[in-house]
């Protein structure tokens, strides 16, 4: 079975062309759609030359930039000719064979979308340090598609695979969603009574932001994205992702420090609790940075935490969703070109 590729594609010169090219040699990649939201580092002439030289290549232009845009506009524009898409992150590193990986999983599994784990890999310095909490409890709070390591059916993972038909009916993803849009259309999509299988045969490596600054402003929307999903449909917060909201309670209630010193404690018992957890995790995880996965935790919690209140603060009603698919086929807004 062929199946539609997605790679939405923003500033990925490094990674672009190489990703391409793996999945091209992928037997079941009958069409590979590059989306880009207007990268100024070549990879639109990357993605152009690849169109002119595979007739498997298209390229489309994505004035929105988000991923969920691209994602929709791609199977707006070419979903008709395939039963089934694959989203591919151009900064994640895949198996070989992924595709095909994934089209035998719905072959065996019959679930409307596919989803699979992912393991967090650091190269240098910083990063090992937010790759060992991204890995562990401290940083995921035991999320599946974090940790199982056995084949199960879930309510939310790491999008790969998906039925065009399901996509389209739960109305594509939203793209009033900054971040967390695979999350809130997987509620969509169990609301319809459509499945979702995480299948850990098929695990990708992220490498993790390299500092303190850009993680900080990653979660920071993810948060904000779950604020979003939560408000929108009315969900209650598991524990993983009720209790870093009180990291910012503990940040608010020290600056109260001066009146009593008190006021510090709950921080500095956090503080005190993240970091040495993060030392244990480090020490497992080959000591050196990984020791500092409590540091990257507490960004992280923080980060987190923030973003989720502030939406709250900014939109307490939530915003109104744009679906994909929820009024008409939006392929008149899109260009592209196919080689």
């Amino acid at each position: 079975m062929k199946v539609l590729v997605v790679i939405p594609c923003l500033n990925e010169s490094e990674n672009l062309a190489r990703i391409a090219h793996q999945m091209l040699k992928d037997p079941s990649c009958g069409q590979l759609v590059i989306a880009d939201g207007g990268s100024n580092d070549g990879s639109r002439q990357i993605a152009e030359r690849l169109a002119h030289s595979d007739y498997r290549v298209s390229f489309l232009h994505n004035p929105s930039r988000i991923q969920s845009a691209a994602v929709n506009a791609a199977v707006a524009k070419h979903g008709h000719e395939f039963e089934l898409f694959v989203r591919i992150d151009a900064h994640c590193i895949y198996p070989d064979g992924y595709v095909t990986k994934l089209a035998s999983s719905w072959n065996r599994t019959e679930a409307a979308s596919i989803v699979v784990p992912m393991d967090t890999i650091g190269q240098a310095g910083f990063q090992k340090a937010v790759a060992a909490a991204q890995n562990s409890w401290l940083g995921n709070g035991g999320s599946p598609h974090r940790t199982v390591s056995q084949g199960r059916y879930v309510d939310h993972g790491h999008h790969a695979l998906m039925e065009i038909s399901a996509f389209q009916h739960a109305g594509g993803y939203c793209e009033a969603m900054i971040a967390n849009e695979d999350a809130e259309l997987d509620r969509r999509l169990s609301d319809l009574g459509y499945s979702i299988y995480l299948d850990p045969g098929s695990t990708i490596r992220y490498q993790p932001r390299t500092n303190i600054r850009s993680l900080w402003r990653q979660y920071l929307v993810y948060g904000q994205g779950r604020s979003r999903t939560i408000m929108r449909h009315g969900m209650k917060l598991k524990l993983r992702q009720a209790l870093p909201l009180l990291v910012p309670a503990a940040a608010l209630l020290a600056i109260l420090t001066p009146i009593s010193f008190f006021f510090s404690i709950p921080i500095i018992l956090y503080w005190l609790a993240a970091f040495s957890a993060g030392v244990l995790i480090g020490g497992r995880a080959g000591g050196g940075w990984t020791r500092l996965a409590g540091l990257a935790a507490i960004v992280m919690h923080a980060a987190w935490g923030f973003g989720f209140l502030m939406e709250r603060l900014r939109n307490p009603s939530g915003l109104p969703p744009r679906h994909g698919f929820s009024q008409r086929e939006r392929v008149g807004r899109w260009t592209g070109s196919t080689g």
